[in-house]
């Protein structure tokens, strides 16, 4: 009894000796081998090497993705200017400049004139136009200026709406674009197994890993091009609502001078 209790506590001091030679084979095996030891994603190697359906669809997300951010530089440029020219329009306005000046201003030649200060020129010009007729009497002269006023709101919200569009188009249809391609990339990469005795992960897993590549642009193309059109969209509607109230008001003046103007 004695005896095999002894050769019991050999055997389980011996383990750790084992343990720590199994261990230091691993490191030394994982040290030899660098492919064993760097898992980092070469994604550039992931695209070249993956099918040609799969890269015409990384191609198409790409160029998807450069006009989308293209908009968005522009469209930031273009609310911004016409928010700010709103604003500063409206304060010129209701400063008491007389409404003669500001026409004759915004009538310049070689001089563009944009947002408030063209639903301005165009409600003032063609009231003007009205009134300078005999025997028109104040309410065909407002609303002829209120039609005016509201064809140029159109014209601007439409300029201000543009390329919006696309940006909404690229955030609905990229991601599904790019699950085409990753479901094509999966198909190709389980057909080649056919001729393989022997499937294992790391028989699939390369393709795969470049179809889901295509996933991942269609996520990036996608995301940036919805949070602008939303944001965009918002900022459109915030400068509609100025120039229907801008509209609302200016017919008021419109309609006090035409009652003025009467005999």
């Amino acid at each position: 009894m004695i005896g095999l209790l002894m050769a019991t506590q050999a055997t389980v001091e011996a383990l750790p000796e084992e343990t720590a030679s199994t261990a230091t084979d691993i490191v030394a095996e994982v040290g030899a081998n660098p492919a064993v030891a760097d898992n980092s994603i070469n994604m550039l190697q992931l695209i070249l090497h993956a099918s040609i359906p799969v890269q015409l669809v990384m191609v198409l997300l790409l160029f998807a993705s450069v006009a989308s951010w293209v908009i968005i530089f522009r469209k930031k440029r273009v609310l911004d200017r016409a928010l700010n020219e709103a604003d500063r329009f409206e304060e010129r306005f209701w400063s008491g400049a007389e409404m003669s000046k500001l026409y004759a201003g915004a009538s310049e030649r070689n001089r563009d004139i944009y947002g408030m200060e063209a639903i301005f020129e165009a409600g003032f010009r063609e009231f003007n136009r009205i009134r300078e007729r005999r025997g028109v009497d104040s309410r065909m002269q407002l609303e002829g200026a209120q039609r005016a006023m509201r064809a140029t709101a159109s014209r601007e919200l439409d300029g201000l709406e543009h390329n919006l569009e696309f940006l909404a188009n690229v955030g609905s249809i990229s991601p599904y674009v790019g699950l085409f391609g990753t479901v094509w990339g999966i198909m190709i990469s389980f057909q080649g197994l056919a001729n393989v005795k022997e499937a294992t992960i790391a028989t699939v897993a390369p393709g795969i890993s470049e179809a889901l590549i295509a996933t991942a642009m269609g996520l990036f193309a996608a995301i940036p091009a919805v949070w602008a059109y939303n944001r965009f969209a918002t900022r459109v509607d915030r400068v509609g609502v100025k120039y229907d109230a801008f509209s609302e008001e200016f017919s008021s003046i419109l309609q006090r001078q035409a009652h003025v103007d009467e005999p």
